[in-house]
């Protein structure tokens, strides 16, 4: 019985250190996982604030210089009175699954339509620079992968899937590339290709004016054009 007494004594006396061994455990393991989700946190939040920051002072500058091409497309549109109005109204999916409406001018000129979609650049609707923006319920928006890498990040007034889809070059599926963007973006990233859809149409436009200038005073002659001295008809 003394025997049973003092094993009953030592089994309560290490009954509390292994109580506090698990607490201390369990604190650790807390404080590493709120470390960890600090420093992630904290990584999303520097990238984002860069490229939000980005966003605004670009998109801010672009809509002021393009606010008077606007002002004139959209006049010119009331003017023509087309079926639906001036602006084409979409919904869209973004940041965190949110819809909103998609607004832009209904003309594809300059590329007008494009541009007309900075506003929502500004308020923060879209980025610069994303996967394209969707319509709700578009597969694509779906599944626990890719679908959920495109909530995580505003859709773009252009991105990667466009600027390959411009450049000539073998490219791969849209849906491909604007996950692979998803997945991989990254400042570096937004600034090449801002860069390449300002440099695409401006080489397509130079390529147009160089092609209508004259050569020694003569425009430039087709190929059917070139023919041999001494050629006829007749012949």
């Amino acid at each position: 019985m003394q025997n049973a007494n003092r094993t009953a004594v030592r089994t309560r006396a290490h009954a509390p250190s292994r109580t506090a061994t698990t607490t201390a455990r369990a604190k650790t393991a807390a404080a590493a996982l709120a470390r960890t989700a600090t420093r992630t946190l904290a990584r999303t939040t520097d990238r984002l604030t860069a490229k939000r920051l980005l966003d605004l002072t670009l998109g801010a500058a672009l809509l002021a210089l393009a606010s008077p091409a606007l002002a004139v497309g959209a006049l010119a549109l009331a003017v023509r009175r087309p079926a639906g109005g001036v602006l084409v109204r979409e919904q869209r999916t973004g940041l965190g699954g949110r819809t909103f409406e998609l607004r832009s001018l209904r003309t594809r000129r300059c590329r007008l339509d494009l541009l007309s979609r900075l506003p929502h650049v500004v308020r923060g609707e879209l980025s610069l620079v994303g996967p394209a923006p969707l319509a709700p319920g578009d597969p694509r928006t779906l599944g626990p992968g890719a679908g959920r890498r495109r909530q995580e990040l505003r859709p773009g007034l252009t991105g990667l899937a466009q600027v390959r889809a411009r450049s000539g070059m073998p490219w791969d599926e849209p849906a491909l590339l604007d996950q692979h963007y998803a997945e991989h973006h990254w400042m570096g990233l937004d600034l090449a290709i801002l860069a390449e859809a300002v440099r695409l149409p401006l080489r397509a436009a130079l390529r147009a004016v160089l092609y209508r200038l004259p050569r020694g005073g003569k425009g430039y002659l087709s190929d059917a054009d070139h023919r041999l001295p001494g050629y006829s008809v007749a012949e």
